[in-house]
């Protein structure tokens, strides 16, 4: 056996497609020793993967350490789960993830609870997980090298996608071999409205380096964005219709609220006409951004637009009884959960009515299924039957992930590139993303992270690819 071959780490993902993210690492120590951690541990939102939710493909304790990129739900929202089975050690995120953390989890877990009653199953994990999971976590500065382990270093460095949000170097070393660098980008995006991101530091351009590339938008570039939020609003509000948009807890929210306030200063939104934020979680944080909590630009801290209304129980009935033309912000941005759950019924069968959507929605979702619902048809929701009159839109203009191009030149600024994982992305998207790679990015090989193989990488890239089948 080689050199190399003594020292290697198996990178496994461990979800099929795009939402679910956790990436196992396992790695063989020249002496015979094994270390493993895991990147993210998320919820699967696609309806066909949900009972995945309540299985882990390896022993949580046995898992030495692991690290969070952001605070999205199909990144975070089975760690509860990990410590529920065994995982105690400890959880390495940026500080300001682990300001967001207690919001998201708690939250989530309310969510997983009421949808465990109403299917008559088992919850998912207790509110004491989430506690024990929150003791867990170790709050780190962007840019800051932390030391895991004598043979371990792990370096946050900041992400556009997502306040908090993190791309996440992991360099493994032993003497006398050369060290294996991974770079798991998370979700990502290369700014973003309310914070500065600084450029990849010039020491980690030059390392020898394999990549673990999210490739949600692989197959778009950011030329093929059509921008019709503004437009579709006003043509609705001008017919004294309602918008019903549902949003992101967490940025999208804030991005759109923002949008509304441009349009108003723009003189192209009436301040007259009513805005609405439904959704405890995003309400919650959209005060820690105007409060300054977060690490937001000062310029940015007055984003919100005039005529705005927080909703609760004790004014929603009156949001949804009132039939002058208004605009509702509303949670969940795929509109499987959360109060879009009662107004998108409401307004699905109004044919003045605007439903749009700011952003991905996972096949199998309420979004989804509307979007495939043809105007007229009938379409279940909630166990509600319900015919579709409403007029149903979509954009990706707000998308917190990079387009294909933008990955591309992200890719080419390493000048020592020596694998790409790709993963994060529907299987056809990932194929047509990796075959662009090869074509554009010196790199001599690249891969995709599923179910059915996972890949060995040492020091010098690639050893070899490995089927999962064992049987």
């Amino acid at each position: 056996m080689g050199k190399s071959e003594r020292f290697y780490a198996d990178v496994m993902a461990m979800h099929p497609e795009v939402t679910g993210s956790c990436n196992l690492v396992i790695v063989k120590l020249p002496n015979g020793e094994t270390i493993r951690f895991v990147v993210d541990c998320g919820l699967f939102q696609e309806r066909e993967y949900e009972e995945l939710n309540s299985t882990l493909p390896f022993y949580p304790e046995k898992v030495e350490f692991a690290v969070v990129t952001h605070n999205h739900v199909d990144h975070t929202g089975r760690l509860p789960f990990m410590v529920k089975n065994g995982f105690d050690k400890a959880l390495y995120t940026t500080k300001t993830t682990c300001q967001l953390l207690p919001l998201a989890l708690y939250d989530s877990y309310k969510v997983l609870k009421d949808v465990a009653k109403r299917k008559n199953r088992s919850y998912l994990y207790s509110e004491a997980d989430v506690e024990k999971t929150l003791s867990l976590l170790k709050p780190c500065q962007f840019a800051e090298t932390i030391e895991v382990s004598q043979n371990v270093k792990i370096t946050f460095l900041k992400n556009g996608h997502l306040i908090g949000a993190a791309m996440i170097l992991v360099r493994i070393s032993y003497p006398e071999f050369n060290d294996i660098n991974l770079l798991f980008t998370g979700d990502y995006k290369s700014s973003n409205l309310f914070f500065d991101v600084d450029p990849v530091p010039e020491w980690i351009l030059d390392l020898p380096l394999t990549v673990i590339q999210e490739s949600t938008y692989g197959n778009m570039d950011t030329s093929q964005i059509h921008k019709c939020f503004k437009d579709n609003i006003l043509d609705c509000i001008s017919n004294s219709g309602t918008v019903v948009a549902p949003v992101f807890s967490l940025g999208r929210s804030q991005e759109i609220l923002y949008e509304l306030k441009c349009m108003q200063d723009e003189g192209v939104l009436s301040k007259e006409v009513p805005i609405y934020l439904d959704g405890s979680l995003a309400i919650r944080y959209t005060d820690l951004f105007i409060k300054g909590k977060l690490d937001i630009k000062e310029n940015m801290l007055n984003f919100l637009p005039e005529n705005l209304t927080y909703v609760n129980r004790s004014n929603r009935m009156y949001v949804l009884e009132d039939t002058e033309r208004k605009i509702i912000l509303t949670t969940s941005g795929m509109g499987s959960y959360g109060p879009a759950q009662v107004y998108i019924p409401e307004y699905i069968t109004r044919k003045n009515a605007l439903i749009h959507f700011t952003g991905y929605t996972a096949e199998g979702t309420l979004g989804s299924r509307l979007k495939n619902t043809p105007l007229g048809d009938t379409v279940e929701i909630g166990g509600l039957i319900a015919r579709k009159l409403a007029r149903v839109e979509y954009t990706t203009e707000y998308s917190a992930h990079a387009k294909a191009n933008e990955m591309i030149e992200f890719l080419k600024q390493f000048r020592n590139l020596k694998l790409v994982l790709v993963n994060h992305g529907e299987a056809e998207v990932k194929n047509t993303f990796a075959n662009r790679i090869l074509k554009e990015v010196e790199t001599k090989n690249v891969g995709l992270l599923g179910r059915d193989y996972f890949f060995r990488v040492s020091p010098y890239g690639l050893v070899k690819t490995l089927s999962t089948k064992f049987d």
